[in-house]
């Protein structure tokens, strides 16, 4: 059972590597628009789960910010 504690902090470690990417690849997708070559593709997927949402849209978006703070509070 030794095993189990490592790979959550491996997974604690990713995660803390990949919400800064998704962020800043977020922001870039919106300074610079969706034809940007890797940031547009993360902008132009965000997009589309929102726009699946459709009226719920606005509680997915306060729902992320709210994991990403949790995540933050770290």
């Amino acid at each position: 059972m030794d095993f189990l504690p490592k790979i959550v902090d491996f997974l604690n470690n990713v995660i803390r590597v990949l919400v800064p990417v998704v962020t800043v690849s977020l922001l870039l997708g919106v300074i610079f628009g969706p034809e940007t070559s890797f940031v547009g593709a993360i902008y132009t997927n965000v997009a589309s789960i929102l726009n699946m949402l459709g009226e719920d849209a606005l509680l997915a978006l306060v729902s992320i910010i709210i994991i990403l703070a949790y995540l933050k509070s770290d």
